[in-house]
């Protein structure tokens, strides 16, 4: 365990309920825990604050994940193949993210992310579905195109720059599966596990996990999460569209900060 006050230690572990919170709404809880941890332990190297926050961050999108299959409509089978295309795809892009400049990525992000938050906001039925309502059925070349786009792509976007993974995956599962936010959100944090765990077994291989301080975090942030999905599932897609749009401006906001403060 590094040494940290108790003072700064509640407020780590404050972030991490917040942050599965969040995550397990809508995707985006590392807007919040990653910037916590390096404000609170400046002093780590970046490694070792990255391998923390996956330490973190797994145990509370699991949670989340477990709570989501068990009330909310989610074809695991679909979601799992869709992670493990994620987990090839991050693998993919952690290789290219040296010769990448995040300078360049920020500004690329940032329109994608306003305009699919303009295409959110004037299409209120995006991702509701009226009740009663049946889905459509999950045909196979829209599951092939979700494997192949979403997990591969965005998986590969996660391993190369990687901010706001969890939300595109939200709106690129309800859009291509035709699912609601809730499904869609329930979807994504089976997939975000597939890659979690990945991300995490590497940082372990290489010795970049404080295991005591992530263990105390992870209770906090299994909290946020089950408490997030709980929320999710009772409130409804509408609840949903509406952090959703709050984390899509928090994501522009924090890109813009570091591309030009």
């Amino acid at each position: 365990m590094p040494d940290i006050t108790l003072t700064t230690l509640a407020l780590l572990c404050l972030a991490a309920l917040a942050a599965g919170w969040i995550d397990a709404v809508v995707g985006g809880g590392g807007l919040l825990l990653l910037p916590a941890l390096l404000l609170g332990l400046p002093h780590l190297p970046a490694a070792q604050v990255l391998g923390t926050n996956k330490a973190v961050a797994i145990v509370g999108t699991s949670g989340a994940a477990v709570t989501y299959v068990r009330k909310a409509p989610v074809q695991v089978g679909t979601a799992v193949r869709i992670g493990l295309a994620a987990l090839a795809g991050s693998m993919g892009g952690a290789f290219f993210a040296a010769g990448i400049s995040s300078a360049v990525l920020r500004p690329v992000i940032m329109v994608v992310l306003l305009g699919v938050a303009a295409f959110v906001m004037f299409r209120p039925s995006f991702g509701t579905r009226a009740e009663g309502a049946e889905r459509p059925p999950l045909t196979r070349a829209r599951i092939v195109t979700a494997i192949v786009m979403v997990g591969g792509g965005i998986g590969f976007y996660d391993g190369l720059f990687g901010p706001g993974t969890g939300t595109f995956l939200v709106l690129a599962l309800t859009a291509v599966l035709h699912l609601d936010l809730v499904t869609a959100s329930a979807t994504a944090k089976i997939v975000n596990v597939c890659t979690n765990a990945g991300a995490l077994a590497m940082f372990a291989y290489q010795g970049h996990v404080i295991w005591q301080l992530a263990a105390v975090m992870a209770v906090f942030n299994l909290v946020g999460g089950m408490l997030g999905a709980r929320m999710a599932l009772r409130k409804g897609a509408e609840f949903v569209r509406g952090v959703l749009l709050v984390v899509v401006f928090s994501l522009v906001a924090k890109l813009a900060f570091d591309q030009w403060a």
